[in-house]
């Protein structure tokens, strides 16, 4: 069933850190297939509002829902199935590099329920195919480049077929050759239909990549006309 839902909203949102009001009064949405970028300086709120959306951070007022779950009457126990439905992508690759790709993978599916060993074979080399990683099931981080580990890093977040996928700085720590190697990775997922809201300070993805734009500043989230 196709539904016309957006993935994600949020509805006159205040975003606080413990008891600091950090942005105010915040509202968009974001619908199926849609790639949207979330800008602003350092500090300006972009990783309070992403942890937010993945329950990180309790949404304290206003109404928010991100892939058909509530986040201002969220349960703590319902954190796990929201966090099954977005795909998390992170700056630092937090892999375990004690155990090979296929292996950090395989610890996800478990950890979200799977236990039939072919199919998670099965669904490791997809995602793997999907990232132009095909080949690289048994090996170590280690032997992998930076860009490579941040390729099984998006893997692992498309491992449940995520309605969205939110990424806070994929290409922070990566050089540019490598940062356009990952934008069409990016690309590629959200053209087979997964959102995708993406935090960045790399101006120049901007300009290459054109999709919308959200900046953070002075305490708002603003939407820059396209």
């Amino acid at each position: 069933m196709f539904s016309s839902d957006p993935v994600l909203t949020l509805d006159h949102a205040d975003i606080y850190q413990g008891k600091k009001l950090i942005l105010g009064d915040v509202s968009f949405r974001i619908d199926k297939g849609d790639f949207v970028y979330l800008i602003g300086r350092t500090g300006s709120g972009k990783t309070s509002l992403l942890k937010t959306l993945y329950a990180d951070l309790w949404l304290q007022n206003g109404k928010g829902t991100v892939a058909g779950f509530q986040l201002d009457s969220l349960k703590p126990r319902d954190i796990p199935m929201l966090r099954r439905k977005i795909g998390i992508v992170f700056q630092d690759f937090q892999l375990f590099f004690d155990r090979s790709v296929e292996d950090n993978l395989k610890f996800v599916l478990k950890a979200t329920g799977w236990n039939n060993k072919a199919d998670m074979n099965n669904r490791i080399a997809d995602v793997l195919m999907q990232v132009g990683l095909g080949t690289a099931q048994k090996k170590m981080p280690h032997q992998l480049s930076g860009g490579e580990q941040q390729r099984v890093v998006i893997a692992r977040a498309m491992l449940n077929e995520p309605l969205i996928l939110i990424a806070d700085e994929p290409t922070g720590n990566l050089d540019p050759s490598v940062s356009d190697q990952i934008m069409k990775v990016f690309q590629a997922i959200n053209n087979a239909g997964t959102a995708v809201l993406m935090a960045t300070h790399n101006y120049d993805l901007l300009n290459k990549y054109p999709a919308r734009v959200l900046r953070c500043q002075e305490g708002q989230v603003i939407e820059l006309a396209g």
